[in-house]
């Protein structure tokens, strides 16, 4: 695959009732642009996407730096009345909403990594970032996806990561942005009702079941994933019996012996 204009075509214009959906040339962050733009008045259903962003940020302030036309990077600005408990949802539906959009698009079957990784054929092809922003006392969720779609082997910045293309699918950015968007607006719809979208996560989420290394500030937990509970943790079994293991608590989550 080369790395030409024509076959990695920018993403077009496109609309989504509900939504004010804008795709600009370049953005060092969609997620602090959407942050700013919050700060200075602007309302939720926001959608910013980049057609390359040149500092991307990922869980715990690491790096994501991608090659121009190469991924989808997107941000939504969301401004959800519900009590503050219910906020560590929002990146888990968005994950609910991702995979579904991959899977909608590609017909490859995508599944998540808790808490915020989307994984296709077992290697990392996304991640997820929610950042809280706050203008005079009113809160809003920035959720930033970002999806490796055009990349090749060389593009990549680790081993255990992947893109749709080898996976074996060249997949149009334009097409995959409008699935996310049809998906999201769903999920986030059904959550806002008081749906409990916890079936819908657990049901794709592949660190269940599997012996895991969490790795936490100070120590390490080591057990088997056996649930997401309420608040979105992940319970780990034990020796000593069960952890419930909050995102912000967390640094990595590697199956024992693995390196996902």
């Amino acid at each position: 695959m080369t790395s030409s204009a024509d076959s990695r075509p920018p993403i077009a214009p496109l609309t989504h009732e509900g939504w004010e959906v804008e795709v600009v040339p370049e953005s060092a962050s969609t997620n602090a642009e959407l942050a700013e733009r919050f700060r200075a008045g602007a309302g939720e259903r926001l959608a910013l996407a980049a057609q390359h962003q040149t500092a991307g940020r990922g869980r715990l302030g690491r790096d994501w730096v991608v090659t121009p036309g190469s991924s989808l990077t997107v941000s939504f600005l969301l401004e959800p009345d519900v009590e503050a408990r219910r906020w560590t949802w929002l990146p888990l539906l968005t994950g609910v909403a991702t995979a579904r959009a991959v899977t909608a698009a590609t017909g490859l079957g995508a599944r998540l990594k808790w808490p915020n990784d989307v994984l296709v054929d077992d290697a990392k092809v996304g991640g997820i970032l929610l950042e809280r922003v706050e203008r005079e006392g009113h809160a809003a969720a920035v959720v930033g996806v970002g999806l490796n779609v055009l990349q090749t082997r060389e593009e990549l910045p680790v081993e255990t990561a992947t893109s749709l293309a080898l996976a074996g699918v060249a997949a149009d950015r334009t097409t995959l942005l409008a699935a996310l968007l049809r998906e999201l607006d769903t999920a986030y719809d059904a959550w806002l009702r008081g749906e409990d979208l916890r079936a819908a996560y657990l049901g794709l989420c592949s660190t269940l079941g599997r012996a895991v290394r969490v790795t936490v500030p100070g120590g390490v937990v080591e057990g088997e994933a056996v649930d997401v509970d309420a608040d979105g943790r992940i319970v780990v079994r034990t020796a000593a019996g069960e952890e419930h293991l909050g995102a912000g608590d967390v640094v990595h989550v590697r199956p024992a012996g693995g390196t996902i």
